[in-house]
């Protein structure tokens, strides 16, 4: 286990997005280093890169953590039974840029290694992470080229693997109380150990290298497009959605708050603005309606053929 190889690839891709996105919106992303000392329930450090009020970018981050606990948290262990109240590592980047432009899809990337030190055991690895796609206004090329950029990431680590990460996807990233998707999907996947701590690292690698190809070419495409209130007051109806999911259903939100990690770290990953109504739907055979319709269903979107080039 090379703890240090992950943590310099992690640092390394993290600069490599911020740097992207820095190009994209003109604006600076801070940086805000922390550090927590031995002691506590957590010790480690890591670096936030973050963006507010952009050109481009309403809010953003794309945050590295590195951190060594005690006990593991019960989201840790849900699946792991076995490994319950035992030291751990963990470390990954994690990003959530929301965009001004409610044509531009919020997008969500994370990518992780996790050790559990159990005492009389070697330390158990596995990796996690993925990438989805949550639009507010439907274009099916975008949600094709977003599948499609995921897919060529998996296939040289397996024909098998990106029909199986897409379903988790899906499955994953569904608001259980409302029996909504979140967005239109994209991979995900957790405790993966295949092959061993070398090929799985791989696979990691090629998710997280795969985020600039699959999300950049959406944003330079929509951020011009003109929009007005109507819009924005969809986008932030549907924003709702993401801070729900967020805060009753994400593993790695969970994992943070419960391990004493670091609040506001965890929580960048909120829109600046979110709206509810009651009871409330869209006009049949608005663009609106459309979202519902025909991106919010689980739809095989890397074999499709774009039937309009601008859509």
């Amino acid at each position: 286990m090379n703890t240090q190889l992950v943590r310099d690839y992690l640092l390394g891709l993290q600069q490599r997005i911020v740097t992207t996105l820095e190009r994209l919106d003109g604006q600076a992303f801070i940086a805000d280093a922390w550090q927590r000392e031995p002691g506590g329930r957590l010790e480690g450090d890591g670096l936030v890169r973050l963006i507010e009020n952009g050109a481009v970018f309403e809010r953003g981050g794309v945050n590295f953590s590195h951190v060594r606990g005690r006990v593991l948290p019960p989201s840790a262990t849900a699946h792991r039974p076995e490994l319950a109240g035992s030291p751990f590592e963990a470390m990954g980047v994690s990003l959530v840029m929301h965009p001004h432009n409610p044509f531009v899809p919020t997008v969500h990337m994370n990518v992780r290694m996790f050790a559990a030190l159990p005492a009389d055991r070697d330390p158990v690895v596995w990796f996690g992470g993925g990438m989805d796609l949550t639009p507010y206004y439907g274009f099916e090329r975008d949600a094709q080229h977003f599948h499609r950029t995921c897919r060529a990431a998996l296939e040289p680590h397996g024909q098998d693997l990106y029909p199986r990460f897409k379903q988790w996807c899906d499955e994953y990233f569904h608001l259980k109380h409302r029996n909504e998707p979140r967005g239109v999907g994209g991979i995900f996947f957790d405790d993966y150990a295949e092959g061993g701590f070398d090929q799985a690292f791989g696979l990691l690698q090629s998710v997280g290298d795969a985020f600039l190809p699959a999300y950049e070419p959406i944003v330079e495409r929509r951020h011009g497009l003109a929009y007005g209130e109507r819009e924005r007051d969809f986008q932030a109806y549907r924003r709702g959605r993401y801070v729900e999911f967020n805060l009753v259903f994400d593993r790695g939100t969970l994992f943070g708050l419960q391990s004493g990690g670091r609040t506001e770290s965890i929580l960048m990953s909120m829109p600046p603005v979110a709206r509810w109504r009651y009871d409330w739907s869209p006009e049949e055979g608005s663009p609106e309606a459309r979202l519902y319709s025909d991106f919010l269903r689980p739809r095989e979107w890397a074999d499709e053929v774009p039937t309009h080039l601008w859509f």
